[in-house]
């Protein structure tokens, strides 16, 4: 189970004159008829200021999302009080935008759930905060939300999965396995000792000064690498995976960056060029890197299918292996995913890729989730605050 630390945050608090100009853009239909379980979802952990209703049947009401991807671009990364602003911006057109699409009035919710753990903290203050003053003005049932516990469950959105099942979660920020055992109730098998695969990726895409080629200056590093990585030769290189002599399920990112940088920095010498002009085999090193990212992942998933079969934690004949986070959408990294899961007579589940990176809609369903099995539901916000970091402890 994972056990989370708390380490309080403080929010900003929108203006009264705010929420109502927000509260005076809803359209109300006094003569709709809602009869399941309504919950908006909030999410502005990271870059993504976004927003959702979905009923208990699952239905998606309304969405909206605001991507902050090309500023970021821009800068080279993720600068947190830039974030921070963007979310304030935008935040109060987002949620208005979904619920006007869900055809929803506030009064109408069930309840409203937003991402309070894991994330940056000026970011996911200002979700926490907006959420509170709805909360407080139309006297709703608050549901906070563990990021990672809305990418694990958000296939239950999509496709019928009973519990329990293994899930990796693997993105920008996170990189884990666990065996999923309730709504709220995870078993840690491994996780990454240092960082991300995706923040690996987009460091390696940085250096390679992806933003620069013609076809990828609009993508985030992980896109760029595995758009390139489709025109290159991964024989050309040889980037051994980490840990292939660990006896564990942990995974370990920052060992192999640190190779990379060193045979780019070698290209350039042979090429003949600076550090900033895009090298001649950029293409070769992509796919390079992204299979043996792919192989890595594999491997310790295959471990983590292994253990679980052999405690008879999974079933046999129909284990389910879920994969979501954004770098759940790498489709290469899918296929060395999927197989594992046939070597295995395990079934592969990823959600849509809309739904592998941060959205509203994972949120929502969370809360959804915890609603119908009355888990971590508020009906007193007071001390209610945000951990922008978390202490896991695996039970082994």
């Amino acid at each position: 189970m994972l056990i989370l630390n708390k380490t309080a945050g403080v929010f900003f608090k929108p203006s009264r004159r705010k929420i109502y100009e927000f509260l005076g853009g809803f359209h109300f239909h006094p003569g709709k008829l809602f009869l399941h379980k309504l919950v908006l979802g909030i999410e502005t952990s990271c870059d993504d200021t976004a927003a959702a209703v979905v009923d208990e049947a699952g239905n998606v009401l309304g969405e909206a999302i605001h991507s902050q991807t090309e500023v970021h671009l821009k800068t080279g990364g993720i600068i947190p009080p830039v974030a921070q602003q963007l979310h304030r911006e935008n935040i109060q057109r987002i949620v208005q935008e979904a619920l006007s699409a869900s055809e929803v009035s506030p009064s109408e919710l069930s309840a409203i759930a937003t991402t309070v753990k894991p994330g940056l903290a000026l970011s996911l203050g200002v979700g926490l905060s907006f959420s509170l003053q709805l909360v407080d003005q139309f006297k709703k049932p608050f549901i906070p939300i563990h990021h990672m516990e809305a990418h694990a469950l958000t296939i239950r959105l999509t496709n019928k999965v009973e519990f329990p099942f293994l899930v990796l979660l693997i993105s920008g920020g996170h990189c884990l396995l666990a065996l999923a055992r309730g709504v709220s109730d995870f078993l840690l098998l491994g996780k990454s000792l240092d960082i991300a695969p995706g923040d690996m990726l987009d460091k390696v895409a940085r250096r390679l000064c992806l933003i620069k080629h013609p076809e990828c200056s609009t993508m985030s590093g992980g896109k760029a690498i595995e758009h390139l990585a489709k025109q290159g030769n991964r024989l050309h290189f040889d980037f051994q995976p980490p840990m292939q002599r660990a006896k564990n399920c942990d995974f370990s990112f920052s060992g192999l960056q640190h190779v990379i940088d060193k045979m780019i920095m070698q290209k350039e010498k042979e090429e003949g060029i600076e550090q900033g002009q895009i090298l001649s085999s950029a293409a070769d090193i992509a796919a390079a890197v992204q299979h043996t990212v792919a192989c890595h992942v594999a491997k310790r998933t295959h471990r983590a299918i292994l253990f679980c079969k052999q405690r008879g934690l999974l079933h046999q004949s129909n284990a389910v292996l879920v994969v979501s986070g954004g770098v759940a959408s790498n489709l290469y990294i899918r296929k060395a995913l999927e197989i594992v899961t046939n070597a295995t007579q395990s079934t592969l589940l990823c959600p849509p890729p809309r739904l592998c990176t941060d959205n509203g809609v994972m949120i929502a369903w969370n809360g959804v989730e915890r609603l119908r099995a009355g888990l971590g539901i508020l009906h007193n916000t007071e001390g209610i605050r945000y951990e922008p970091k978390e202490v896991i402890y695996r039970v082994d």
